[in-house]
């Protein structure tokens, strides 16, 4: 296995309310299997599925909708490393390389993380700032620089 192999493909999503422009606020949800831990919902894309396919499936798995639009797009794959703990879990991958796309809930979107197979404990809708403060450590800069491109593209 090569190292780019050792890298899990995933999509992962910054998802604003139906009140954007007007407000920015995005959703960020806490983990259900790590104390304190907020993030944005991801997931893995399966083999021979499309990303933006894997990211509207991804979507419904984690909040229980898909009824978004897209709005933006970060223009390459991200990458970071798991920690030793969650990288134990996750063999033979120690890391994850991303799509990240930033979108839009529709009016009648209806969120509900109580899915099948629940991530999720809680969710809120955040400003931006408070997003990364509450992010995982291992994924701030991931976060970090992903935030800093979708606002110079003047979407946030």
């Amino acid at each position: 296995m090569s190292k780019k192999d050792l890298y899990r493909p995933n999509v992962a999503m910054i998802i604003l309310s139906n009140n954007y422009p007007d407000k920015k606020e995005i959703f960020i949800a806490q983990r259900n299997d790590l104390s304190d831990v907020w993030q944005f919902p991801q997931g893995g894309i399966d083999e021979g599925e499309e990303v933006q396919e894997a990211l509207f499936r991804e979507m419904k798995e984690e909040i229980g909708t898909k009824k978004a639009k897209i709005i933006a797009e970060y223009p390459e794959w991200i990458s970071y490393d798991f920690p030793p703990k969650i990288a134990k879990k996750m063999k033979p991958y120690t890391g994850q390389k991303q799509r990240y796309f930033l979108l839009k809930l529709k009016k009648s979107a209806k969120i509900d993380i109580d899915t099948k197979h629940p991530e999720f404990s809680a969710y809120k809708f955040v400003k931006v700032k408070d997003a990364l403060s509450l992010s995982a450590s291992f994924k701030k800069d991931v976060y970090k620089k992903v935030i800093k491109y979708f606002k110079k593209e003047g979407y946030l």
